[in-house]
This record gives C-alpha cells, sequence and structure tokens, in this order.
C-alpha cells in the first residue's frame, strides 16, 4: 500500500522494511527532545540542562586545525549566569544575537563550569512541542514528517491494531490497549507516558517469547522413544572412578542430571553451560559414554577443524581400547570421508567428531542417539536440527562457554533443561588482567619475560588484514617478526587447513612460542604453558568475549598475565574494560556484558547465543520475563480460553519453522 503521497517518501520506507501500516507504526522512536527545563542550581557534573534565556556577550570563535569553538555567556530568567562552549558548529557564530532569548540544552562540566551545548533553539518551546519523538530515518525522510504520517494513522478510529495480550492479563496489570500503547510511545506528553507505553510493548514481548519456548519444550518432551535402552549407571560410576583425577561437584551433578535425563522415555533437549576451563567437555564425553553403553552411537559437532581434532585426540586418549572414535571434517580427502562414512553407516564407529561436516546429506548413521553441539551458539538453528534429524528421535546436550546466572538461563532458555558447572577442576585460575596502553613498554617487557621462562604468549587482534582501522593480524605480525623473528607465527581462519595445522604444532612444541591471531583461539585451544595474552582493540569485544579468550591461558593454575590493550579509546570504554581486572567469575562478567551490550538472538536463524529482542532487554527486564514466564505457564494449562487458545495458536505458528526440532 502507498504509505505517503510521495513517491520519494514511499520508496524510502520500503527501503526501511516499512510496507504497511503495522511496520510503520511499530518503528519505534529512538530518543526524545526533552525540552522541558530543569533545575538551575547545585548542578551535578555531565549533569544534562534546558535553561531559558539570553545571551550577555557577544560569541568568540577560535579555529585550531579540524577544530572550530565558539563561547558565550548565558543570563537564565531567575538571572542565574553561565558560559557556554560550543564545538564544531562555526554556522552558530553568525545566528546568535544579545536580542534574541533562547531555549539552550546541553550538559554541565563541573570542571570548566561551563555547558557544553547540545541544542540551542530561538524563542521559547510551546507545551505540546516541549517533548518530542526523534527517529532513525534515512535523509529522504524529516522526522516530522515521519513523526506526522504515524499520527495520521494512530488516530484514525478506523484503523484497528488488535490487542496481543488477554484481556485477563490486560485487567490484572492494568495495561494500556496495543493501540493506544503506541499513541503513548509515539505522541507522549512527558517519560511517564514513555513508560506506560513501553510496558505494554515489552510485556507483549516477554510474553509472547516465554510462551514460544515452552511450546517448543512441551512438544519435545512428548516425542518418546520406547525402544531406549537404559544406561547402566553403576558402569558410568566405575569408568569416572578410573579417570586419573576427581570430579568437582558441579561436573559430578551434571553428569546425574544427564544420565537421568537420557534415561527418561522423552527425549533429553539441554544446555550445559559453564565458564572457560571448568570441565563441561569432561561431562559431555562421559554422556557419549552413556549413549555407547545403550547401543547408540554419540556425534560431536564443533565449530572449528582445530576444535574438532583437539576433541578427537582427548577422546581417543579418554576411551583408549573401550570404543571406536572417528573423525570428519571438511580439510580430509575423499577417499577418507568415504571411509568413514561407510564405518559410521556400518556401526563401527561409536563416536564421531567433526565439524558442520556431520550433518552433509551423504552421511548416514547405523543408530545415532545424542548429539553433542560444542559452543552451539556457533551455529544456526538449521544446523542444529539437521544433526539431530539423523537420528530417529536423538537426544541432544548444548554446549556454551558464555555463561549467564541460571535464574536468567532457566528463564531465556525455556526450551532447554540446564546444568551449569561454576566450580574449575584441580586448580583455580591464577590469571591477572591489566588494562594498559598500547605504546606502554610494559607490554614487551611481559613477553620478554614469558619468552624466557620458555612458555606461550597469545597475541590476539580484531580483524585479520589491514584497514580503516590498524592492529590486524598482518600489521601484528609484521611488527611483532621485526622484533622476534622466528619466533612468531599466525594463524587466522583464512588460512588453509594445513597451514593453521603447522602453525599450531610450532606454537605447542616453542619453535614458535608468540602466536598472532584473531579470537579463532577463543574456541578451544588449549596449550597449558601458555600464561601470556595480549589483546590489541581490546575494546573492540565484548566482556564476555574477552574473559572466554584469557581463558585460553593459565589453564594448568599457574601464574598468568592479560593484557588488554587501548589507545585512544573514550574514558568509558576503557572503564568497561577495567572491570575484568577486578573478576574471573563468568557469570557475573557475563551480567555486566548483557547489560551494556544488549542481547543477540537465540530463537531465531541468527547463529548467537541470546535472544534478540525489540523492545524487552533481559536484564533490567528480567523481573518482566520472569512474571510472563509465569503467564505462559497458565496460558498453556488453560487452553480453553478462547483468548488464550488464538494466542497459542499465534505463538505456535511461530515456532514452526524456528526450533530445534520438527514437531
Amino acid at each position: 500500500m502507498k504509505i505517503s503521497k510521495s513517491e520519494r517518501i514511499n520508496l524510502a520506507l520500503d527501503q526501511m522494511g516499512i510496507t504497511n501500516i503495522d511496520t510503520l507504526v511499530h518503528h519505534l522512536p529512538r530518543t526524545y527532545n526533552d525540552f522541558s527545563l530543569t533545575r538551575e542550581t547545585n548542578l551535578e557534573h555531565k549533569e544534562r540542562v534546558v535553561l531559558y534565556g539570553r545571551l550577555v556577550s557577544n560569541p568568540t570563535i577560535i579555529k585550531k586545525a579540524k577544530l572550530t569553538i565558539i563561547r558565550f555567556s548565558f543570563i537564565t530568567n531567575s538571572f542565574n549566569y553561565f558560559k557556554v562552549v560550543v564545538f564544531n558548529r562555526p554556522y552558530l557564530y553568525k545566528t546568535l544575537n544579545l536580542s534574541s532569548y533562547y531555549t539552550l540544552v546541553g550538559t554541565y562540566d563541573k570542571d570548566n563550569a561551563t555547558i557544553n551545548l547540545v541544542n540551542i533553539v530561538k524563542g521559547p518551546i510551546p507545551d505540546a512541542e516541549k517533548y518530542k519523538a526523534v527517529y532513525s530515518l534515512p535523509s529522504a525522510i524529516e522526522n516530522y514528517q515521519f513523526a506526522n504520517m504515524v499520527k495520521k494513522y494512530l488516530f484514525d478510529e478506523n484503523i484497528d491494531l488488535p490487542d496481543i495480550v488477554p484481556n485477563y492479563f490486560r485487567q490484572k496489570y492494568q495495561l494500556l490497549s496495543h493501540k493506544d500503547a503506541l499513541k503513548h510511545v509515539h505522541a507522549p506528553k512527558g517519560p511517564n507516558d514513555v513508560h506506560l507505553g513501553l510496558r505494554v510493548l515489552k510485556y507483549e514481548e516477554c510474553l509472547i517469547f516465554t510462551l514460544q519456548t515452552q511450546i517448543i519444550r512441551r512438544e519435545n518432551k512428548s516425542l518418546q522413544n520406547n525402544e531406549k535402552k537404559t544406561i547402566d549407571t553403576l558402569k558410568i560410576n566405575e569408568f569416572i572412578k578410573e579417570l586419573d583425577y576427581k570430579l568437582t561437584h558441579d561436573q559430578v551433578v551434571a553428569v546425574r542430571e544427564i544420565i537421568l535425563d537420557m534415561n527418561e522415555p522423552s527425549l533429553m533437549y539441554r544446555l550445559l553451560q559453564g565458564d572457560v576451563g571448568t570441565g563441561k567437555t569432561l561431562v559431555a564425553n562421559i554422556a557419549l559414554f552413556g549413549a555407547y553403553l545403550r547401543g547408540d552411537q554419540g556425534a560431536l559437532m564443533a565449530p572449528t577443524d582445530a576444535l574438532a581434532h583437539q576433541h578427537y585426540e582427548t577422546l581417543t586418549k579418554l576411551f583408549k581400547n573401550k570404543l571406536k572414535v572417528g573423525l570428519l571434517v571438511g580439510s580430509m580427502t575423499n577417499s577418507e570421508k568415504k571411509v568413514v562414512k561407510e564405518q559410521l553407516l556400518n556401526h563401527e564407529i561409536d563416536i564421531i567428531v567433526g565439524t558442520h561436516a556431520l550433518f552433509s546429506n551423504d552421511v548416514q548413521y547405523a543408530q545415532l542417539g545424542l548429539v553433542v553441539i560444542d559452543e552451539q551458539h556457533k551455529f544456526g538453528v538449521n544446523q542444529r536440527l539437521l544433526l539431530a534429524s539423523k537420528g530417529e528421535n536423538t537426544d541432544l546436550l548444548l554446549m556454551s562457554a558464555t555463561p549467564i546466572p541460571r535464574t536468567l538461563a532457566l528463564t531465556l532458555y525455556g526450551d532447554l533443561d540446564v546444568s551449569t558447572i561454576s566450580e574449575y577442576p584441580v586448580l583455580n585460575r591464577n590469571i591477572e588482567t591489566k588494562v594498559i596502553k598500547e605504546d606502554d613498554k610494559k607490554v614487551f617487557k611481559y613477553i620478554d619475560e614469558s619468552i624466557r621462562k620458555n612458555n606461550r604468549i597469545f597475541v590476539v587482534a580484531p580483524l585479520i588484514e589491514s584497514g580503516i582501522r590498524d592492529n590486524s593480524v598482518e600489521d601484528l605480525y609484521q611488527r611483532f617478526y621485526d622484533k622476534y623473528q622466528d619466533k612468531v607465527v599466525m594463524l587466522h581462519g583464512k588460512l588453509e587447513q594445513e597451514e593453521k595445522n603447522v602453525a599450531l604444532e610450532s606454537f605447542k612444541n616453542g619453535e614458535t612460542p608468540i602466536l598472532i591471531s584473531t579470537t579463532v583461539i577463543e574456541v578451544g585451544i588449549d596449550i597449558k604453558n601458555a600464561d601470556l595474552m595480549v589483546i590489541y582493540s581490546a575494546s573492540n569485544f565484548g566482556l564476555a568475549s574477552l574473559h572466554q579468550i584469557r581463558g585460553r591461558i593459565g589453564r594448568d593454575g599457574s601464574k598468568s598475565t592479560c593484557l588488554l590493550l587501548y589507545k585512544n579509546e573514550e574514558e568509558e570504554d576503557v572503564d568497561k574494560l577495567k572491570i575484568l581486572e577486578t573478576t574471573l567469575d563468568g557469570f557475573k562478567i557475563a551480567e555486566e556484558d548483557l547489560a551494556m551490550r544488549g542481547p543477540g538472538d537465540m530463537n531465531g536463524l541468527k547463529q548467537s547465543g541470546m535472544p534478540n529482542f525489540a523492545y524487552a532487554n533481559i536484564i533490567s527486564d528480567f523481573k518482566m520475563f520472569e512474571i510472563a514466564r509465569d503467564d505462559a505457564t497458565y496460558i498453556l494449562n488453560n487452553k480453553g480460553n478462547i483468548e488464550f487458545k488464538k494466542l497459542i495458536d499465534q505463538a505456535y505458528n511461530f515456532t514452526k519453522d524456528n526450533k530445534f526440532r520438527n514437531v
């Protein structure tokens, strides 16, 4: 349909994905201009102020290279006097005059006793204009044009925008209708209107999400495998006793939960989450042994060839002559792959380890009973589904080293059972993290000391090739090679598999003790005597990712150091990094990271570990998620209600193509 009379605007809207009234009114403001006058005394540093008054000095202008600075003095109607500074807006110099009154918006700089100007408008702001929505728009559409289009349809009584939330809950929580909520958000009289409107939109989103996850969970639990054989737990216990090390309490609990789950007629659908180095892989390997005990094959899928090779070596050593372990990765020759595929089909392989090659069309399993997916967020939903569907009603265990608090996990992963490991086996980590300037001479002192001790050093870059930003793998490799020559090796995703293997091997054996790499080392590379991690442009990474990267060092409990380097970052970016100086608790770090960065996507097809929400925030709105989760349970238990059934059908239709299993 044509939303505007202007073809130019319609084309711009279409490019934004706005093709009808529904998508138009759900494109919410990104912020609001608040011209309500604020207090004028006892101001705090960086406090936002809105003042009305006039200039009492002619503006002065200074030009320095690319910087333009305008200064003037300002007095309010209450006779409070302020100095004002304006950066890089030279056009204002000729428009400001002593005879006019202005409404001024800025932030107070307490150290310099000045106001840094953000906005200035001639004359007073009418009451109806004091709180205005600001939208993210292309240059072809002015803010006022978009606002007028939205209001035209929102305030048209003939336009129907049906409610999502059933009347039962609207009355219970005193929620606005869906249409009134949008009116409050697009045309508010003040911040409280925005709060009341967003409260509805957030609850709708939380309710639909938790309803979807519970539908998936119930459908998956309804799948039965009545031919499942029971795993002999005595043999599991015997195997654990034969290990060279004792399991932590958390590992024991996780093993018990998983084996009990696998012994249920319904299928297992479980997330095993834990910090880097807490021993998730061993727990998963015991689960694979459990599948073997009941006569099933197991598959372990990893996101990279390097990690798949590592898992293969670990499993081969762990099970020795007990069972047959196979490997299937993309870098193998066709003849090698053919042999493995035949062995899988003939049940001559008990556990297969590999990458996405495991779910190729021509890979057939004799009796696949358990799929374990390492770093599950690295794989899209379709990839997980394809592998799980290779067996007849297969148990599924997902592993993640991006931990979140258990209560949060239970709400967000409502379609999963969750096992959490937080204890470190044998030794706690002894990693000291320091945030320092990139050009600090201490960086190379740490590197020299680590080389002297015959240890290994990881150097991490934010990108592979040189570009607009510096500190690529290629840049750093050249810099380090100039200083350390043949002690340096490079590793990144664009290298051929053989080159990667050679680089890793020379790093492991100490021929090249310095490894320059991208975050490919974040996942699974296990070098026991690596005691130094140097991360360039550290603020380019999320806190949880940085924590996972530094988990590659100090794995034997020895004292290790992680250097987070910065160059010209903002103060707040450096402060963010300093959180990592204070804690090694992945759960706390993940919570901080989520609060600052916002979530990724889980229920859709994006390959990320966390859900993506348009309105709700999984940290600040967590209580709402919990309430919505309970309400979703109530809805599913009372399907006789016509409104409830309508909402269930709506949520079910969405989940059909987006869940992990065919139901």
